[in-house]
């Protein structure tokens, strides 16, 4: 089951000019709205409980990210909807099934389930919650999977970890296609990957062009170890994307990330800029390399018209990627 993930708004934030906490909702609504009617087949919501370093200051507003995915499953019709990921620290990976389940059934049978290790310490640290080592946490990230796809087909789901057990856990009512697609965030090479391999129907990769063709390799390379085809995981790349009606427009956008803090490498990394053919051309380059979505960060996602002009000019490139 590949995850419907083919052209993503990611949303990372929730401090929009001139919208206040009691008209929040409504633009959140107004984005996801927008999104739909212009090409996206997907949003997704970071899982942070602060605001993260490179988005803004720890203080600004972040809805939980389950939460108002089943808020937004409820005002929409098309739109896939997941976590870009679920942190496995931050809930038991059975509790964090049956709310994805629910959001499924909420939704019409559009949800997602996004996982991964966690990384922000700082917010582990503030809420209270253990932050074990690396290898620990990609430890509970594979025992989580094998919960999360026990909670979604099993009549009980039972499994007997070192971290994490269930045993006999009930999900009903089943998620509404018979199981839930599961993506992966991450890029590690030797045991991110490898869990991709061999549980994922998607994975969330970071990159230049030249890193994501590396990567892809790597992850071939893992699903061949397992006697997977890579085909059967639907592979995304995160973009920061500055578009505008013609390119000075979009260079304007540039301009406002540098002054942000985005310095040089990052921005040749993550960001495609320009025009809607500008764009287009440098997403088809990832298309060329192997990635069959995207998933996109818009640094003026409040804008109804930027978020319009992206899903126009990019729907295409991503359709056809997976047609």
């Amino acid at each position: 089951m590949p995850a419907p993930i083919n052209l993503d708004l990611h949303l990372t934030n929730f401090n929009y000019p001139g919208v206040e906490s009691d008209q929040l909702f409504d633009k959140v609504i107004e984005i996801a709205d927008t999104a739909e009617q212009s090409g996206f087949s997907s949003l997704s919501l970071m899982d942070h409980l602060h605001q993260i370093p490179g988005m803004g200051p720890e203080t600004n507003w972040m809805l939980e990210g389950s939460t108002i995915a089943a808020a937004i499953a409820a005002r929409t019709s098309r739109l896939a909807i997941g976590l870009l990921v679920g942190g496995v620290t931050y809930r038991n990976p059975a509790l964090h099934a049956k709310i994805t389940t629910t959001i499924d059934v909420i939704s019409g049978g559009r949800a997602w389930h996004g996982l991964g290790g966690a990384w922000f310490e700082n917010e582990h640290i503030a809420y209270g919650f253990d932050f074990p080592p690396l290898g620990e946490r990609l430890d509970r990230l594979n025992e989580a999977l094998i919960i999360s796809r026990e909670m979604f087909t099993k009549e009980k789901a039972t499994f007997e970890g070192k971290h994490f057990r269930v045993d006999g856990a009930i999900n009903n009512p089943k998620p509404l296609r018979g199981d839930i697609p599961i993506v992966i965030g991450g890029s590690g090479r030797r045991r991110t990957l490898r869990l991709v391999a061999e549980h994922a129907d998607g994975c969330n990769l970071f990159g230049g062009l030249d890193e994501t063709r590396d990567l892809l390799e790597v992850l071939a390379a893992h699903c061949e170890s397992v006697d997977r085809d890579p085909a059967e995981i639907t592979k995304t790349r995160m973009a920061v994307v500055a578009i505008g009606p013609n390119h000075e427009a979009a260079q304007a956008k540039v301009d406002a990330l540098r002054q942000a803090g985005l310095d040089e490498e990052r921005l040749s990394m993550l960001v495609l800029a320009g025009g809607p053919d500008e764009v287009a051309e440098q997403a088809q380059e990832f298309v060329e390399a192997g990635v069959d979505g995207m998933t996109l960060m818009l640094p003026d996602v409040h804008d109804p018209e930027s978020v319009a002009l992206a899903g126009k000019a990019l729907g295409p490139v991503f359709a056809s990627a997976v047609a």
